[in-house]
């Protein structure tokens, strides 16, 4: 136990006692017994509490005096300093974590304080690291200046494969090969005219279904089993109003790639035109025959390689440190009082799965959270989600409107591996910074986190590989 002589500095004794701020502490390193001591404890001992749903997490809320404080971890039997946050050595007591200044409220997260700065965010004050707009600009222009500079060829792997699908495939067969192979989408080939003319995904199956539910419909269940992927093309095209003048549907222009292409024009080409991915097409003939499909690229290939080329050398980005509360991104829940917010699409278990497909259409979105009456994540229900429904033919006698999302979501159970499943529901906390975001979307089959508040899970907003690169690129 440290002694009270350690409170050397002139502190909270400057101040009336009676000014108490709650103040709350987080220790994310894990261990079995976590306490928090400091200099307004008089370096006794306060245990924290493991976070619900947060493995490693431990918390606390203390009362402080405003003005400067020094605190350390006890964990496990022996004293830890966090070395995220400021810290120094002391020649008597060895490293403590640095004093933060308490003012009205404060939230003392492991990656959440660097420089200091005051931001409103709902009814209370938090402090947050703040950085000038000039290091802001310094950082994009950085990562500008990386994706510029280095081609699609770092997105290659040294191994693997790519599914191509002919346009005379039947969408029946289609749709049974992606969810045998448990991939969302695969790329599309005229065969007949040697070329690369698009790319098939889960969203093509939820239009079809919403199709094949709508009395309108010109497609037949019937149908569906001997359409081809091109007549689907035709329909979709014309459901699109896709056409010219003389009312014929056109084909949308094939959004590719070549090798040789940098990451920054690929990277905007998705953002830009709204894909998921983009065909990464290679022809060793001037004339552009016999292509061949190297890759399909996507926004997590990308962000990989930013964050393996900056992972050493993080210093050089001043915004990978600050918190993701702290910085335009992503999509939040409004606040109590807010009404000039658009509501976070969420949904409950019991909502039907015709409500799920068409909010994942209208509000373009590629995941929505799936929340008990608390608003607290239960699971998610993604675009991919639906090619389960291709099981056994289970489409051709299910109702829409009478099927549950948790009915729908019981169905893919078996589609996914112990691994896949734990990726399904990634979470992040508003204080993470956006580093840590940044490395956990970079992960396979991580698309988007979820924010949730600690301990309650209840969802606060969602953010998405797009949501990255757009604040990146400015």
């Amino acid at each position: 136990m440290f002694g009270s002589n350690m409170d050397s500095v002139q502190d909270a004794s400057l101040v009336p006692a009676t000014v108490l701020v709650p103040t709350r502490f987080v220790w994310r390193h894990g261990g079995n017994s976590v306490y928090l001591c400091g200099s307004f404890t008089q370096w006794s001992l306060i245990p924290m509490l493991p976070v619900e749903g947060c493995d490693n997490v431990f918390q606390t809320v203390h009362g402080l005096t405003p003005g400067y404080h020094q605190f350390k971890f006890y964990v496990d039997g022996q004293w830890r300093y966090d070395d995220s946050l400021p810290y120094y050595e002391s020649s008597e007591y060895g490293m403590v974590n640095t004093l933060i200044s308490a003012t009205d409220y404060m939230d003392v997260d492991n990656e959440a304080f660097r420089r200091m700065a005051r931001v409103t965010d709902g009814p209370q004050t938090e402090m947050v690291p703040s950085i000038s707009d000039a290091d802001i600009q310094g950082s994009r222009q950085r990562v500008s200046l990386f994706l510029s500079t280095h081609t699609v060829y770092e997105l290659l792997p040294e191994s693997g494969k790519v599914f191509v699908f002919d346009v005379d495939l039947p969408m029946k067969q289609a749709f049974h090969i992606l969810h045998e192979q448990g991939i969302p989408m695969a790329a599309l080939c005229d065969f007949g005219r040697g070329q690369f003319v698009g790319v098939l995904s889960a969203l093509d199956f939820i239009l079809i279904l919403r199709e094949l539910g709508s009395h309108a419909s010109n497609l037949t269940e019937e149908e569906l089993e001997t359409h081809t992927i091109s007549a689907w093309k035709e329909v979709k095209a014309c459901l699109n109003r896709q056409n010219d003048f003389q009312g014929r549907a056109f084909p949308r222009r094939l959004i590719h790639a070549g090798p040789y292409d940098n990451l920054k024009d690929v990277t905007l080409k998705i953002l830009q035109n709204e894909v998921a991915t983009v065909p990464i097409i290679h022809s060793s003939s001037e004339d552009g025959s016999f292509p061949q499909l190297l890759h399909l690229a996507s926004l997590s290939g990308i962000l990989k390689c930013i964050c393996r080329y900056f992972r050493h050398c993080a210093s050089s980005l001043p915004i990978l440190q600050l918190p993701i509360c702290a910085i335009p991104l992503g999509t939040w829940a409004p606040q109590i009082g807010e009404t000039n917010q658009r509501p976070l699409a969420m949904l409950r278990p019991s909502a039907s799965l015709s409500s799920a497909l068409s909010l994942l259409v209208q509000a373009q979105v590629s995941s929505i959270p799936i929340v008990d009456d608390n608003d607290s994540l239960v699971d998610i229900y993604c675009r991919s989600d639906i090619t389960a429904l291709a099981k056994d033919r289970v489409y051709t006698h299910i109702n829409l409107d009478e099927m549950t999302i948790h009915q729908a979501l019981r169905l893919g159970q078996d589609l996914y591996s112990p691994e896949l499943r734990s990726q399904r529901c990634q979470m992040c906390l508003r204080s993470d910074s956006l580093h840590k975001v940044m490395e956990r979307l970079a992960n396979p089959g991580v698309r988007r986190l979820v924010i949730v508040e600690a301990g309650s899970k209840r969802v606060e907003g969602i953010v998405a590989l797009s949501d990255i690169f757009k604040f990146l690129l400015g």
